[in-house]
């Protein structure tokens, strides 16, 4: 295993010259689903996003010789006000490459945008297509079909937690892609937004729920108690001293899932804040890519032998 300072440089070296970032629309004109008529255009402001016209993902596919078959949806944090695509996305895309995992780094339609029928279901419809799409297309990026798993980080957290236990079809659109699988093969959640109730992050909540803020739709989306014996094998780390979301998001999700006997991993440290960093991080939290590769290892998603 190569020491992660050398990983993290090699990131760069990713980013530079791999053939990443080409943008790959979700929907075809005209059949966005959930659109109520309104144009939205994209809005891009402080290495942000803040309104998702088209929603897409990023690919950051690995060159065949050193990939070894798996893939991650990355879907950024920002509290559903914004994307922070490139901090909890780009970055960590080239981080995946590094070591043969290829990527796709998910730009999803905000809950507050005006273009909505209805603000809920927008992220998981376009999370839901971006599976298909990666699956419908893994002979082209020599990608496993039974190894696709999806990352969430802060309020990114809560669309992969939506994702992996929200079965529902909500993005079938009587196409190709609709024969495509849209479930996870397992979950990497980093500092997740995952409870909509009195744990909450105010913010995603805020944007998320909005006005719809009954019982029964906090319930719904209280990713804690959505879980069941379908939902995938999960890594989770938190920072114990997390001030924006509180860390018993990540324990009650951990307790739900060890009661309906899925298999998880988790690591609550100490430091590192919110969001944690891919490096310079305080302490034992700097060994968090580490334990993440070898768990990714030992669960069987990533073989040590390229994909043939």
């Amino acid at each position: 295993m190569l020491d992660k300072k050398i990983i993290i440089a090699l990131c760069l070296l990713y980013g530079i010259h791999s053939q990443a970032q080409e943008f790959i629309p979700l929907w075809p004109e005209g059949k966005k689903p959930n659109n109520n008529g309104r144009k939205v255009t994209d809005s891009l402001f402080n290495e942000r996003i803040w309104r998702v016209g088209t929603p897409g993902i990023y690919a950051f596919p690995v060159p065949k010789s050193d990939n070894k078959g798996t893939a991650v949806l990355i879907c950024p944090g920002g509290g559903y006000e914004r994307l922070s695509h490139i901090y909890n996305g780009f970055e960590v895309a080239r981080w995946f490459n590094t070591i043969g995992i290829n990527a796709f780094v998910l730009i999803y339609r905000l809950p507050h945008q005006v273009d909505l029928v209805q603000r809920q279901l927008a992220p998981l419809q376009d999370a839901q297509r971006a599976m298909r799409l990666i699956r419908a297309n893994a002979a082209k990026w020599n990608i496993k079909t039974d190894k696709v798993g999806v990352m969430g980080t802060s309020a990114g957290g809560h669309v992969a937690t939506t994702l992996a236990t929200h079965f529902d079809d909500v993005s079938s659109i009587n196409d190709s892609l609709d024969k495509s699988g849209y479930r996870p093969d397992f979950m990497i959640l980093v500092s997740p937004v995952i409870s909509m109730g009195k744990y909450a992050h105010p913010g995603s909540r805020k944007y998320f729920i909005g006005p719809d803020s009954t019982k029964e739709m906090i319930e719904k989306y209280s990713n804690e108690l959505q879980v069941t014996p379908a939902t995938p094998p999960t890594f989770m780390v938190h920072a114990l001293n997390d001030s924006t979301v509180n860390v018993k998001n990540s324990l009650m999700f951990y307790t739900a899932l060890l009661e309906k006997k899925v298999n998880a991993s988790i690591h609550i440290f100490p430091q590192g804040g919110h969001g944690i960093r891919l490096d310079d991080n305080p302490g034992s939290t700097d060994l968090w890519l580490n334990l993440l590769e070898m768990w990714m290892k030992e669960m069987g998603f990533v073989s040590p032998i390229p994909f043939k």
